[in-house]
């Protein structure tokens, strides 16, 4: 096969102080979480003019958006998503449903969502990913403004998340010599930008990261992620040790590197506590990520890697 189709927003702005210097719309919908205000980041986007919502919760579920949808019936230019992936794929999602312009502008680097026709939610209480070229931005801002200030623990989550997808899409069955590239120079740029502790490199390099796995798709480790984000790990740290596990075995060339960064960054050990065989069972409907593995994956499989976990032998 020797064609491809690359999607990515009509129109990316990337750069320190990209945010402030953008000319909001009047009468937009800020869809965040609830330090926005506090942390003056609508101080900072100098915008005038809105109605915002700041109450989306990490792991956000549909009935956020049904209640956006509800509360906000009034015709607006556009929804301003600004926050994390949490409040980006919220954003996303309303904005669609409503038909409006997308504009999202990520403070934390390493869902890419910003640059994704992804929007992860949770319904019945299990992490469902929706994939539509509706769901693309407009416009995405990606400005490494918002780093300065961020903990280092969501700096850490993040940074991971953005390994994790750029190093697991590189592998895909989907992957390309375009996304390939993508990926491999994202995983680049993240990995120094740790190691040197130069952080504001980060938004460099997840925005190219969600370039490259947009376009291709994440794979093993991500599915087996989920079980722990519903039991209240969060994605960062759980990707931390479901992709080191999967890369062990699908014989990933970025084993090793992975390895070194999750042992560097210092993350606390998971464990699941559901039955396993359970958690297999759920995790082997999650067909988007499996199916684009390099490998196939069985049942068995997937409850000796959970265990390798589980007994911290990765």
């Amino acid at each position: 096969k020797s064609l491809y189709t690359i999607r990515q927003p009509n129109r990316i702005i990337f750069g320190m102080n990209s945010t402030r210097e953008f000319s909001f719309e009047k009468n937009s919908l800020i869809i965040t979480s609830s330090g926005a205000k506090s942390r003056g980041w609508l101080d900072y986007l100098n915008i005038k003019d809105y109605e915002i919502f700041d109450s989306v919760e990490p792991n956000p579920s549909m009935e956020t958006v049904e209640k956006i949808l509800s509360e906000y019936d009034q015709s607006f230019s556009s929804v301003i998503g600004l926050g994390g992936g949490s409040s980006l794929d919220v954003a996303k999602f309303v904005a669609n449903k409503l038909k409006i312009k997308k504009i999202l502008i990520p403070t934390t680097f390493g869902s890419g969502s910003e640059v994704t026709r992804i929007s992860v939610l949770q319904i019945d209480g299990k992490k469902t990913s929706f994939h539509s070229d509706d769901l693309l931005a407009d416009i995405s801002i990606i400005d490494p403004y918002f780093i300065k200030d961020a903990p280092f623990e969501i700096i850490k989550n993040s940074a991971i998340d953005a390994c994790a997808q750029c190093t697991e899409a590189f592998d895909s069955r989907l992957a390309n010599i375009y996304t390939k590239f993508l990926c491999e120079k994202a995983f680049d740029i993240l990995e120094k930008a740790l190691i040197d502790k130069t952080y504001e490199n980060l938004a460099y390099g997840a925005m190219i990261s969600g370039l490259g796995f947009g376009n291709s798709s994440t794979t093993l480790g991500h599915a087996l992620s989920y079980v722990y984000s519903n039991e209240g790990i969060s994605h960062g740290h759980a990707l931390s040790f479901t992709t080191l596990i999967a890369h062990k075995f699908n014989n990933s060339k970025f084993y090793d590197r992975f390895k070194i960064l999750v042992d560097n960054l210092n993350f606390k050990p998971i464990k699941l506590k559901q039955n396993l065989q359970n958690a297999s069972k759920l995790i082997q409907t999650d067909r988007k990520h499996l199916d684009n593995n390099p490998k196939n994956v069985s049942d068995d499989d997937i409850v000796t890697l959970l265990k390798l976990i589980n007994f911290k032998n990765i």
